[in-house]
């Protein structure tokens, strides 16, 4: 996936993943997410597009460190406030989507696009924001 498709992704309206996306999440989960999006101008969605790759960068820029790291954990912490803003995760979901990053080769590989080793150093911070917030 690249970072325009992963971006677009969040609009499930013109996804060819929805129908497995609403499997995985269910059908209230997917529509929330839209209809956050679609209130979003044209202006805001470039806003959001510009903040989610400011966001995977920096996460990328600290992947050399633990992932129980005060900095990887607020990196992480900004990853999963911005999940919020645009869905409803959980902290259990928000760990189960660290793991997905690692086992569905998708999200590896569009991860891994901005630095080698991103998705399971993604992962585990995940795992540890999730467990020590809950």
């Amino acid at each position: 996936m690249s970072n325009k498709e992963i971006f677009e992704g969040f609009d499930f309206s013109y996804n060819p993943y929805e129908k497995e996306a609403r499997k995985l999440w269910g059908n209230s989960a997917v529509d929330e997410s839209n209809a956050k999006i679609a209130k979003l101008s044209k202006s805001e969605q470039k806003e959001l597009a510009e903040r989610f790759n400011a966001i995977y960068k920096n996460l990328a820029a600290l992947r050399h460190l633990p992932a129980d790291s005060k900095e990887a954990q607020a990196a992480i912490k900004e990853w999963y406030v911005f999940l919020n803003e645009i869905g409803s995760y959980s902290l259990e979901a928000f760990k189960n989507l660290g793991q997905m990053y690692v086992d569905d080769i998708r999200f590896t590989e569009s991860i891994d696009q901005f630095g080698q080793g991103l998705a399971k150093f993604m992962r585990d911070t995940m795992a540890i924001y999730a467990d020590t917030n809950k």
